[in-house]
C-alpha cells in the first residue's frame, strides 16, 4: 500500500544515522596504531592494543583489502639472510582519508599561479605557509636551550601537537666512529598536504629549511611521504652546537642552509 511505503520511507529518512559498530571502532584503533607506529608488525600491534593475533590480522586484512594500509617487506638489521618481515604502513589512500580535503582545488590554484607568475611565486607561497609554523614553534624550540637533541625533541612535540604524528629518536655514534656523527632521526607519520607536495616538491624543501633554522644545524631529508616513503624522515646531526637565530632574522637574511639542502638529492 502506498501510504505504508511512504511512511516507511519517511521513517528511514528521519532515522538517525547508524552508529559505527564494534568492528568499525576496533578497525579505527588499528588504523590509528598503524599510523602512529608504522612500519609495524601484526604481533607488535597485538601487544600495543591488547588484541589476539587472529583478531589483529582480521582487521589488518580488511584494511588492506580496502586499500587503506599496505605491506612493506622489511629486513631487520642483523637478522642475516632471512625472509623480510611483513610490516604495515598507511597507503596513499589511507593518508588521504586523514586530511587531504580541498587539495584538488589547491592543486588547480597552484598550477594556475605557476603558469601566471612562475616557480618563484609558488615558492613564495610555500614560504609564507610555513612561516607561521616557524613563528609558533620557535619559542618552544628556543626554550630547549642549545642542545641539538633537546631542540629536535621539542620540534617533534610541536609537530605532534599539530597532528603530524612525529617522533624523534637519538642515534649515538659508537666507537670507532666519532661522537660528532651522532644524530636524531625525526619522523612524521602524517602529512596533510601529501598529494600537493608530490606535485610541488618545494613544500618539502621549504619545510626542511624551516627545520634547519629551528634546530640550528643543517638537516637532511632522507625520505618523504610525498615521494613514496612510509614516513617523512629528517636526519638531524647533533655533534655540533646550534647556530640559533630568530625566525624573522633568518627569513630576512636568507636560509644559511638553503644551498646545502637544495643540493641534496630528493628522496
Amino acid at each position: 500500500m502506498p501510504s505504508t511505503r511512504h511512511a516507511a520511507a519517511a521513517e528511514a529518512f528521519l532515522a538517525p544515522p547508524a552508529m559505527p559498530d564494534a568492528d568499525d571502532r576496533t578497525r579505527d584503533r588499528v588504523l590509528s596504531a598503524v599510523l602512529e607506529n608504522g612500519p609495524v608488525s601484526a604481533a607488535e600491534l597485538g601487544d600495543l592494543l591488547g588484541f589476539t593475533p587472529a583478531a589483529v590480522r582480521r582487521h589488518l586484512d580488511h584494511l588492506e583489502r580496502n586499500g587503506v594500509i599496505e605491506v612493506k617487506r622489511v629486513t631487520k638489521a642483523g637478522s642475516g639472510a632471512g625472509r623480510p618481515a611483513r610490516r604495515y604502513v598507511l597507503s596513499s589512500q589511507g593518508q588521504s582519508t586523514l586530511g587531504d580535503d580541498y587539495l584538488n582545488i589547491a592543486s588547480s590554484a597552484l598550477h594556475r599561479l605557476q603558469e601566471l607568475a612562475g616557480e618563484d611565486a609558488v615558492r613564495a607561497y610555500a614560504e609564507e605557509r610555513f612561516s607561521d609554523m616557524e613563528r609558533r614553534y620557535a619559542p618552544e624550540v628556543e626554550a630547549a636551550g642549545d642542545d641539538i637533541t633537546a631542540r629536535a625533541m621539542a620540534l617533534s612535540r610541536a609537530l605532534s601537537r599539530d597532528r603530524f604524528v612525529a617522533s624523534a629518536h637519538s642515534i649515538e655514534a659508537k666507537a670507532p666512529l666519532p661522537a660528532a656523527l651522532s644524530s636524531v632521526q625525526l619522523c612524521q607519520g602524517h602529512c596533510p598536504i601529501q598529494r600537493l607536495a608530490a606535485e610541488f616538491p618545494v613544500f618539502c624543501d621549504t619545510e626542511t629549511e624551516v627545520f634547519s633554522r629551528l634546530v640550528g644545524v643543517d638537516v637532511r631529508r632522507l625520505s618523504t611521504l610525498a615521494q613514496g616513503g612510509h614516513v617523512c624522515t629528517t636526519h638531524i646531526p647533533t655533534g655540533r652546537p646550534a647556530a640559533t637565530a630568530s625566525p624573522d632574522v633568518a627569513v630576512q637574511s636568507g636560509n644559511p642552509y638553503q644551498e646545502s639542502n637544495n643540493q641534496q638529492e630528493r628522496p
